[in-house]
Parts: structure tokens; C-alpha cells; sequence
């Protein structure tokens, strides 16, 4: 679906206020990786809409902490699911325009939920990925860890411990579990500098802090703007909403933003 009138007036309008900006703040979800062929996990096209697994547990439990201690095929079998997803995948054009804004502003970082790597990929280089990466296996006895670009390339799923012969994980948040602390020390770190914009792209919010840095930015008098095809927790708490795509959305706002500067 094209870009609306309106969400155009929206785009020009957003372009004046970065004119101004030093630093810029976006907040990603799996929306920004659906133009790479990704499914969104919640809302539109979402893949675990359905209340149930294979196995007649909700995804949460399946893909649990809890889950993971007790039976790790389970969350393993999810898991793979999505790393398979991602393996045929690389960034997009939404990735590469937050990369590009990197010569821009003075600091550009981004907090995402995706596990894909793909601001990375892309040449973000300030990522605070609070939900970790795929690409990264860690043993849970020994600590031990390892990249894998590609999980076919392992012989047992789940994996063995290379040091340890115990069972390995990958390192991503799973449902139930704590937020690593660095990370979130990080992004409070970064939030006490302050921002001048704040994007929420391809989000539903739904994670108090995900919505968080938005409520806090709108109550400070911080620009916000939401870039999603659906309504969400934040829809009715920014100051700009476009309806369309990130990669699209993006696109028309960097030209705009380039033309006019």
C-alpha cells in the first residue's frame, strides 16, 4: 500500500524537525525486518497467532526459560524455526537508511527486540539488541560460547558443549526471563544524554520497555513518531503516525530529508 497524503505531510514535517537534531533514538521491532521476507511474530502476517504449538502449549511457554531448563528440544525446535527464517534473510533498505543516518547526526542508536543481527549487518554501529542474538550458541554449565551463521551446520539440536559435552543455548532473552543488565544499563546510559527524536518502528509495543522510552520522550517534549501499518500501544501517544512500511516509509523520509537538506 502507497504512502497516503497524509502520512507524506507527516514525512516533510518530521524532515524540518531533524534538520535540528544531534542525536536520534529508534526503537525496532519485527515489523522493520518484514521487508526482508521475516514474518512479523505478533500483528500483521504475525506467525504465532495462533494460541497453541504442536505441542498444545502457548508459544510463550514453549519458548521459555523455564522450558528451556526443563525439556530444551521444545524451545529448541521454535528456535531453529526462526533461525531459519533469518538464514535465507539479510538487511533491508529501513536497516541500511538508520545505518546511513550515522554521518548525519552526532549519535544515532538504536534499541531493538529483533534477533536477526541485521542493524549490524546493515553498519548500525550504536545496537543495543535487548533481546540478543541468534548467532550467538553459550553453553549453559561452562559459559563457553560461539558464533554459528548458520544452525544446519550443527550436528545435534540442541548442541553439546564442545568443552563441557553440556547443553548449549543461544544467547537470546526468552519468555520469562530477565533483561541482561548490561544492556538496559546501557540504554539507561544512553537515554540520560538525551534525545531529540524518537522513532518507534515496526512495533507493537506491547513490552512496557519498549513503550517506556516513548511515553518518557512524549512527556518530555521529545518528538515521537511511530512508523507501523497497525495500531498499537503507542498510536495514540506520538506526535506523528504513519501508516506505511519501515523500509518504504524510511526510504521516502531519507530523500526528503536529503532534498531538502
Amino acid at each position: 500500500m502507497p504512502l497516503s497524503a497524509q502520512d507524506r505531510i507527516n514525512i516533510e514535517k518530521i524532515v524540518e524537525i531533524l534538520r535540528d537534531c544531534h542525536r536520534v533514538f529508534f526503537i525496532t521491532g519485527a515489523g522493520i525486518s518484514a521487508d526482508s521476507g521475516l514474518p512479523t511474530y505478533r500483528g500483521i502476517g504475525g506467525l504465532y497467532n495462533t494460541k497453541e504449538t504442536d505441542e498444545g502449549i502457548p508459544i510463550e511457554i514453549a519458548i521459555s526459560g523455564e522450558m528451556m531448563a526443563q525439556n530444551p528440544s521444545i524451545p529448541w525446535k521454535y528456535l531453529l524455526h526462526i533461525e531459519q527464517s533469518c538464514r535465507s534473510a539479510t538487511f533491508n533498505r529501513a536497516h541500511e537508511i538508520i545505518s546511513f543516518m550515522q554521518n548525519e547526526f552526532e549519535n544515532v542508536w538504536v534499541l531493538t527486540q529483533n534477533v536477526d543481527g541485521f542493524h549490524r549487518k546493515a553498519g548500525s554501529k550504536h545496537v543495543i539488541d535487548i533481546h540478543g542474538d541468534l548467532s550467538e550458541i553459550y553453553c549453559m554449565l561452562c559459559g563457553f560460547s560461539k558464533e554459528i551463521d548458520d544452525y544446519s551446520s550443527l550436528e545435534d539440536i540442541p548442541p553439546r558443549c564442545e568443552k563441557c559435552d553440556s547443553l548449549m543455548r543461544p544467547n537470546v532473552v526468552l519468555f520469562g526471563e530477565q533483561l541482561p543488565s548490561g544492556k538496559c544499563e546501557m540504554l539507561m546510559n544512553e537515554w540520560q544524554e538525551g534525545f531529540d527524536i524518537v522513532f518507534s518502528v515496526g512495533t507493537t509495543s506491547i513490552f512496557p520497555y519498549i513503550a517506556q522510552p516513548v511515553l518518557y520522550a512524549k512527556h518530555s517534549g521529545i518528538p515521537t513518531v511511530e512508523i507501523n501499518p497497525g495500531e498499537t500501544n503507542v498510536t495514540n501517544i506520538v506526535d506523528f503516525k504513519i501508516s506505511g512500511k519501515a523500509a518504504e516509509t524510511l526510504d521516502a523520509l531519507w530523500d526528503t530529508y536529503q532534498n531538502i537538506s
